[in-house]
């Protein structure tokens, strides 16, 4: 069962739902590295669960302790190991479900693939093994914020047919900026309306789902390949392998196919002052040709409604019998608030891996691009 991510910066997650921990380890990380553990336990905090009536009420604490690779705060260039313990599970709500499988949620598919699967709150197949990601994405986090000045905002949306009215100059700036909610919407108007839509699902024993849009910040030119290691391709596969994740768009994405060519290109320029080639628009979400072309990174990441519901519904059997299920456990109404971070975590995993590849391949670039930080200067070598 494939479980890293990466070809520098790699990352391996381990852990079930309900087993006792889940974590990840981090391979390729240079030496001398401020890890900020403050800053990696605010971030599981944004995924965890109970943290709002709009989440589950799940009440895990998600504390992550580092096990290796780290030494008086600062990295020393071994394998990094965080781990978080499970607190809170309740197997035993899941014993309707050893023989039956929930509708859409990957039961029937794992137990197909593999013969045996751990039925109890969904097993490796669980939106908990992500906190290994979210975990290992605030280490990515900091490289890119300390190393480029890269900052990656998401945000909700939508949620069912509410949207947002957020305009492209209007992008948040600061993940401050989208928890003024528990919706983690920055449209005030359109996160209590959000809020209300979930709390109705979650009365009716229901879900909803929708979109949540992510801003890169300060993305320098020339991450990516062209061909089988485009930015665009490897971020579309790790927002998709997030659970609940349906569909994926990068700048103007569907919408583009409405425009022709002539009002769809962005048109390059020269930056007064900085002397850096822009483009005017950024229907291209900041990437041609799989690669960073130095604007803004916008992309959208669609999530179908939570596949457990409290409703009775329609299924089959581990014998292939026709039965009904009511689902019991405690469960997400709507999984967008929690997967914000979730959606920064991936998105930041694949920047970092490509521009550590990047700075590896061309020292060039890394000198022109690259802020330099002073714990590089402060290296005994």
């Amino acid at each position: 069962m494939p479980s890293s991510w990466g070809k520098i910066f790699k990352v391996s997650t381990f852990g079930e739902s309900h087993g006792e921990a889940v974590g990840v380890v981090v391979e390729g990380v240079p030496a001398g590295i401020p890890i900020r553990l403050d800053e990696i336990q605010k971030d599981l905090n944004r995924r965890r669960p109970g943290q709002s009536k709009l989440t589950t009420p799940r009440d895990e604490s998600d504390t992550v302790r580092v096990l290796s690779g780290v030494f008086e705060g600062k990295t020393i260039g071994s394998p990094i190991a965080l781990i978080v313990n499970n607190q809170n599970t309740i197997s035993k709500d899941y014993e309707n479900l050893r023989e039956t499988f929930r509708p859409s949620h990957a039961d029937y598919t794992y137990q197909t693939k593999y013969g045996f699967r751990a039925h109890v709150g969904g097993g490796r197949s669980s939106v908990r093994e992500t906190i290994a990601r979210v975990a290992a994405g605030a280490i990515a986090r900091m490289i890119l914020e300390d190393d480029l000045g890269v900052k990656t905002v998401a945000w909700v949306d939508t949620i069912g047919t509410i949207s947002s009215e957020i305009a492209e100059n209007k992008y948040p700036q600061t993940r401050e900026e989208v928890d003024v909610n528990e919706v983690r919407c920055p449209d005030i108007q359109a996160a209590d309306k959000m809020r209300s839509l979930i709390l109705q699902m979650k009365e009716a024993g229901d879900s909803v789902g929708g979109i949540i849009r992510s801003a890169s910040y300060n993305l320098p030119p020339g991450l990516g390949d062209p061909v089988y290691d485009k930015l665009d391709g490897d971020i579309a596969k790790a927002i998709l392998s997030i659970p609940a994740c349906k569909g994926f768009e990068v700048g103007s994405g569907f919408s583009g196919t409405l425009l022709t060519g002539s009002t769809h290109n962005d048109e390059f320029y020269v930056e007064e002052g900085s002397g850096r080639v822009r483009t005017r628009t950024n229907n291209s979400g900041g990437l041609q040709g799989g690669i960073s072309n130095g604007e803004t990174l916008v992309v959208r990441a669609a999530f179908k409604p939570t596949s457990t519901i409290f409703k009775k519904q329609n299924t089959v059997n581990i014998d292939g019998k026709e039965t009904t299920l009511e689902a019991k456990g405690r469960h997400d109404p709507c999984v967008l608030p929690r997967a914000v971070p979730i959606v920064e975590a991936a998105i930041n995993l694949v920047l970092v891996d490509a521009y550590l590849y990047q700075r590896a391949m061309n020292p060039q670039w890394f000198q022109k691009w690259a802020k330099v930080p002073d714990y590089y200067r402060d290296l005994k070598l």
